[in-house]
This record gives C-alpha cells, structure tokens and sequence, in this order.
C-alpha cells in the first residue's frame, strides 16, 4: 500500500479563495473590510518569517493587516497598552500576538487580556473552555485546520478511533475535543504512556504533535490509517538543514492510506485557519443589527 497525499497547500489555496470571494461580495455592498492586528515582539528571526507569511496571506484575500513590532526591551505594560487599544477598535477584528514572547513578558496575562470574540489564535481560556463544552468559538487555528483537512478529504470520522501523540493546549487537547465532537473515541499519548508504538497502531487516525523529528516509525501505523503529521524539525541531511515531521514520512507512507508531507500538509492550513477565524469575527461584528 503507498498512501495518498493530503496536500494541505492545495485546499489552503482553496479556502483562501473562498474567504476573498466572500470579502469580496460584502465589501463590495458596503461592509468595512476586515482587520487582524498583528504584534511581534523583539526580532526572532523564525517569528518574522511567520508574520510575513500571515501579513501577505491577508493582503492576498483582502484584510486590512496592522502591525505593532515593539522592541524585545518593551514592558508589560506597554504591550497590555496596545491590546487594549486593539480591543476597543471596531475596526479590528481579530489580534494575533506572535510567541514566543521574551521571558519578563507574561504571554499568559497577555493573551487572557484580549477580548476573546477577537482571540482569532483560539488561545484565550474562554475559547478554550467553548471548545470543550462544545460551543461556538475561535477554535486553534492547527488544530481546526486538522479537521477542516480531513472532513474537506472525506474522511469518515464517526466511529473511528483516533490516537493523538501530544498533549499541548496548543495542539493536541485541541485536537482531541475536536474528533471527540465528530464522534470519534479519542486517546491522547504522552511522554509517560505506556506501549506508545502499540497504542499507535490501534488508530484509524494518527495525529503526530510531539516535535521530535521522525519519532513515529512506519511500524507503528496501522495499515489503511490516516496519518496528520503536525511537526515541523530541522534536522541535518546530506550537509542541508530538511524539515521534516514528527513521522518517518517515507516508512509511514507505505502503510498509511492518507498521510500529510511537512512542508505542505498542515502548515498551509494553519494561516488558512487564521484568515478564517478572522473573517468570522469580521462577518460577526458587522452583521446588520436585528
């Protein structure tokens, strides 16, 4: 068996077109264009290459991209000052804050201080906790893009048993409420889990967000089961520094019957899920009043 690929750049073009022609259509009748602010704190180098990424994915679809790049120097109080401001600006939709953030920042007090209707990261604890009772909310923007990847590929979820290796409030709890709510029975492993290779292969689904590069060998996936690989390392290969993820991609591939590449798979999906959840608070905020 040799897998098919999900390729996370193609349907993340896809939505990304479908999220400009709705811009689009409400723009064109008057609506204000939807604003994402964007605070990058400091000059990490893998930071500014993300936010470029997500500040050209939004000029690209048609939300209007503020930046706040402070200096690494800037206070506590400074940045909760900019929040703040962001917070009451009707014109800003959603607010992304870039971590990490340097070590005297608080990056949980900063991230509790935005309003959470305009959390587009789906990192504030009131999302988090809507997530998990099964209410409507901004959603982990890699997370959501791992269901929105495998409902849009026509994977049936119900029923299935899915093993998630990775336990962050980021990645994996997420990810796990996420197929609980499309009915699938859900196991988390950790560092501490016991037989992780034989629990790996009882998955129809395997989700891999451990960030340890090619940890899961293609012996611990079960024959036919749809693999996410949601890490990203570089390793050094043939005198070049290759990302690759938390899978053994090649060995995987001849087992799985679907598998995500890295790059290629999930990555694309995350800034698709970002512009996403900021159209939704765009498209909530604007709505005609009753």
């Amino acid at each position: 068996m040799t897998a098919s690929i999900l390729d996370g750049k193609a349907l993340a073009a896809q939505i990304r077109s479908e999220l400009a022609e709705k811009i689009r259509e409400r723009t064109a009748a008057g609506v204000r264009p939807p604003g994402l602010g964007v605070i990058l704190v400091g000059e990490n180098p893998a930071s500014q290459v993300y936010v470029r990424n997500k500040k050209k994915a939004c000029e690209e679809i048609g939300i209007r991209s503020l930046s706040f790049d402070p200096p690494a120097t800037i206070t506590q109080a400074d940045l909760l000052a900019k929040v703040h401001e962001w917070n009451a600006d009707p014109a800003v939709d959603g607010i992304l804050v870039q971590l990490p953030l340097p070590e005297h920042i608080n990056s949980q007090a900063i991230l509790e201080e935005i309003n959470y209707k305009k959390d587009v990261d789906g990192f504030h604890p009131v999302n988090q906790g809507k997530l998990m009772t099964g209410l409507p909310g901004h959603v982990a923007c890699t997370p959501l893009g791992v269901l929105v990847m495998l409902e849009r590929s026509g994977v049936e979820l119900k029923g299935k048993h899915a093993v998630i290796v990775g336990r962050s409030n980021i990645v994996g709890k997420p990810v796990a409420f996420l197929l609980l709510s499309r009915h699938c029975t859900v196991t988390i492993c950790h560092s501490r889990t016991q037989d992780l290779p034989g629990v790996c292969r009882s998955a129809d689904i395997l989700v891999a967000a451990i960030g340890k590069a090619e940890m899961i060998r293609g012996d611990w996936v079960k024959p036919g089961a749809v693999v996410i690989d949601v890490g990203i390392n570089s390793v050094p290969r043939d005198g070049k520094n290759k990302l690759v993820g938390d899978v053994a991609f090649a060995e995987a591939a001849e087992r799985a019957s679907l598998i995500t590449p890295v790059p290629g798979g999930v990555g694309p999906m995350t800034i698709a899920m970002l512009l996403s959840n900021t159209v939704d608070s765009w498209t909530a905020a604007t709505a005609p009043t009753p």
